[in-house]
Formats: structure tokens, C-alpha cells, sequence
């Protein structure tokens, strides 16, 4: 019971990583308030866990009195903070000279400032238990993806923001961890925003190929108790992450090879 009676936050917990994270962290003991713009699913979430503690919000993390009430409803049920998980997450897909500039903001609100409201109003708790933020991040938030670029644009901005979060508390022993899972299955493709903003409904990439979302929040769990700064999932993750540090340039043709080879790509 790695997270026995502490107190854990998730965003965007209504399914995919999110609702898998709110599984494990309760099968570690943990107490949970979980937050989503679908409050009926996560309603059922506490459905399925009737011996677990658990507080659920209406939130719409682009909005930033909704991340504050989500801190303060949390609060007031059960008086501290010990882990934030900012997951709330949407993807695009479309290419620059296509996509309408609103979608480039609907994924920076949602993915950015979504993570930075959140962190902003749980901070003192967090602080005072010593407690533990958790960016979930991507693979696309350290080496950019053609065709999601403000995917790509709001993770590198997210994981800016998580580090000088970690550098500024280090003397406080706020524990930062940035987790980059890989490709996963979810259904995160299936409402990716395309170039009109309209969702994508279709998944272009072989879900059942990808790693279960039961088994990223198991990893998320266990680094989330070690403490660790960092956590990147899948092979292909990590020989993104290494062959963008020593051959960037060749790095950049493999990556668009591969991207290419989607369904429907734009390319």
C-alpha cells in the first residue's frame, strides 16, 4: 500500500491514463479526488470503488475559477494535498499551414495552462506536505511531431514549466516527476482535434499495439513513490529521446518516415 490514506489529485480522470491512474492509486491505499468535464464517468469510477475514499469535480481545466474550486473542494473534504496529478490532456492532428490558430490554443489551454492552473492553487499544500506534482507529459514533449505540433508545443511548454517548478522548491522538498509515456492506448486519437477543430473519431494508429493505459499508470504509480524526476515508457520512446541527443538531424527523417506511415497522414 505504497500511498496508504494520501491524498491524490488527478486531472482528466474520466478515462483513458487518468482513470487508470484513479485504479491504481486507490489499489495503493490512497484517498482520491478526481476531476473531469465528464462527471458521470468519473461518478462511476467512485461507483466501482465503494471502499475507497473519494471526492469527484465537475472540472473544465481551460478554466481557471473551475482548477481553483477543484484545489478547494479537494481541501475542504479532506484537509491536504499529498499528490497532484495534472493528466487532462487533448491531441491534434493536422499540419501548420492547415490547422486554424484556435486549435492551436484549445490544446495549449487544455494541456498548459490546464497543468499550470492546477499546480498554481495546490501549491501550499503540496509545500506543506511535502507532497509530489506529476506532469504526464509524452514522447512529443521532447522531440516535436510533424502534424501535432501544438501536442508537441504544449508538453515542451509543460515540462519548461514542471522544471523550474522543481528548481525553485528543491530546498522544499517538493518532488517534481515528469512522466513521457509513449504511444497509448486510449482514446485520446479518437478526439484529436483536426485542422477545423472538429474530433478525429477514428484512431489512425493500431491500438492494440500500443501499451495498455492499465500499464503506464502502474509505472506512474511506482515513480511516483521512488520520487524519480523523469520516467519515459516504450522502446521507441526511449530511442527517440537518445538518437535526438546525438544525431538530431537524421533523427528529424526517421521520425517524419515514421509519422508518414499513419493512415491518412497529412504528409
Amino acid at each position: 500500500m505504497l500511498f496508504q490514506n494520501k491524498v491524490v489529485l488527478i486531472t482528466g480522470a474520466s478515462s483513458g491514463i487518468g482513470k487508470a491512474l484513479a485504479y491504481s492509486f486507490a489499489k495503493e491505499g490512497a484517498i482520491l479526488s478526481l476531476s473531469a468535464r465528464n462527471f458521470d464517468s468519473i461518478e462511476e469510477i467512485k461507483s466501482h470503488l465503494p471502499d475507497v475514499k473519494i471526492n469527484c469535480v465537475r472540472t473544465d481545466v481551460t478554466n481557471e475559477s473551475d482548477c481553483k474550486n477543484f484545489i478547494e473542494e479537494s481541501i475542504k473534504v479532506f484537509g491536504k494535498v499529498d499528490v497532484l496529478i495534472c493528466n487532462a490532456g487533448i491531441s491534434m492532428r493536422a499540419i501548420v499551414d492547415e490547422v486554424e490558430t484556435n486549435v492551436l490554443h484549445q490544446v495549449m489551454n487544455v494541456n498548459f495552462w490546464g497543468a499550470v492552473y492546477c499546480v498554481k492553487y495546490a501549491l501550499p499544500y503540496l509545500l506543506k506536505s511535502k507532497g509530489s506534482v506529476v506532469g504526464i507529459s509524452s514522447i512529443a514533449g521532447k522531440k516535436g511531431l510533424p502534424g501535432r505540433s501544438a501536442y508537441s508545443a504544449s508538453k515542451f511548454a509543460m515540462e519548461g514549466f514542471m522544471e523550474s517548478l522543481r528548481i525553485e522548491n528543491i530546498e522544499k522538498n517538493l518532488h517534481v516527476l515528469v512522466a513521457c509515456p509513449g504511444f497509448t492506448a486510449s482514446n485520446i486519437r479518437k478526439k484529436s482535434l483536426t485542422s477545423d477543430g472538429s474530433a478525429q473519431s477514428e484512431s489512425p494508429r493500431e491500438e492494440n499495439k500500443m501499451m495498455s493505459a492499465e500499464e503506464v499508470a502502474r509505472h506512474i504509480v511506482l515513480a511516483t513513490a521512488k520520487r524519480k524526476r523523469d520516467l519515459i515508457l516504450s522502446t521507441n520512446g526511449k530511442l527517440t529521446v537518445f538518437l535526438n541527443k546525438i544525431i538530431p538531424g537524421i533523427s528529424d527523417r526517421l521520425v517524419l518516415k515514421f509519422m508518414k506511415k499513419e493512415p491518412g497522414s497529412p504528409f
